[in-house]
């Protein structure tokens, strides 16, 4: 029996992908077989895979030493100082990257090429920072996640410390604040509130809007207009809760869906986007990251503001369409 507790970085798992994440090149039957033969508990409890997990559980997986060699893969890190380019801001304590569309923060399954949290282990051993040969080295973690193809700030935790005070800050969301930029179809005249309960299908990896007596989480997103660029609108958007896929499920709710987004978007529109601007994915970009009153021995960051440029290919759309609306006009 091997036993784990879980950490604040894998909060909000379920249990399936928690034990897939530690047997992770074990095969699916094997996986499932544990599953079938109640060889996984929590807290002492036998439970479903699709139970999800909260920092602080105890995991037991009834595994023999043997079996946990075999299907337990160790991370091979090599020096490389590849994402210097994305560092927007870096001290003793904190790392914060502008994640480019098309990297996972972590690695999922069945996925070959690296994540970002490799990456940033990887930069880090480049510049003499972190040796992983080092015993009781703490590995640099994210504070929280971005879909894959969502592109923008992601906050790493360089000490302990850190990364515990991060996830206390944007838990509480009292002294940190995160905006995001996006497109969406229709024309927005004035800011707007939406408060609509989201409720997630672990199966589908999907989300939708939901009654609170149907087990939908709270969920709010503030937006604000930057620019109306014809039949579309720019805007800043704020998440005062921060559920899975919130920002594409709200906009998509108040029938604003976000341009590019394949899975609550609208075909039609989208289609047009990647004939016209080469648009794949959805238009969605974490443009700044602000801190409030901090406590130390963070309070060298209290006030400061960190912004993620767009991505080129974004901010060109922006401007062919600016160029658009002002052809029309002529």
């Amino acid at each position: 029996m091997q036993k784990y507790t879980i950490t604040e970085r894998e909060d909000g798992l379920t249990l399936e992908k928690y034990v897939r994440k530690v047997l992770n090149i074990a095969p699916l039957s094997f996986i499932y077989k544990l599953f079938r033969k109640k060889d996984v508990k929590v807290n002492g409890h036998w439970e479903d895979r699709k139970y999800i997990v909260h920092s602080k559980d105890e995991i037991a997986i009834y595994v023999t030493p043997a079996q946990l060699e075999e299907f337990n893969q160790k991370n091979v890190y090599t020096p490389n100082d590849a994402i210097k380019d994305w560092v927007i801001y870096e001290d003793n304590q904190l790392l914060l990257i502008n994640k480019p569309r098309g990297v996972l923060v972590q690695k999922g399954e069945n996925t070959h090429s690296k994540a970002l949290d490799q990456m940033v282990v990887e930069y880090e051993m480049s510049k003499g920072d972190y040796n992983p040969d080092e015993e009781n080295a703490f590995v640099p973690g994210p504070a929280h996640r971005l879909d894959r193809n969502t592109s923008g700030i992601i906050a790493f935790g360089k000490t302990h410390q850190a990364l515990e005070y991060l996830f206390h800050l944007l838990k509480e969301r009292d002294a940190i604040g995160k905006h995001y930029l996006t497109l969406v179809y229709g024309k927005i005249e004035k800011d707007g509130y939406v408060d609509a309960p989201l409720l997630k299908d672990e199966a589908t990896n999907t989300v939708k809007v939901a009654s609170k007596d149907n087990g939908a989480k709270v969920a709010k997103t503030i937006y604000k207009v930057v620019k109306n660029l014809g039949d579309y609108t720019l805007l800043d958007v704020t998440l005062v809760t921060g559920r899975t896929h919130q920002i594409r499920v709200h906009l998509a709710y108040i029938h604003h869906p976000v341009i590019g987004d394949s899975k609550y978007g609208d075909f039609k529109i989208n289609n047009t986007f990647y004939k016209e601007f080469g648009l794949k994915n959805q238009f969605l970009h974490a443009s700044e990251m602000h801190f409030g009153h901090l406590d130390e021995p963070f309070s060298y960051l209290s006030s400061r503001k960190f912004v993620a440029p767009l991505p080129s290919e974004l901010e060109n759309i922006i401007i062919q369409l600016k160029e658009k609306i002002n052809h029309d006009s002529q």
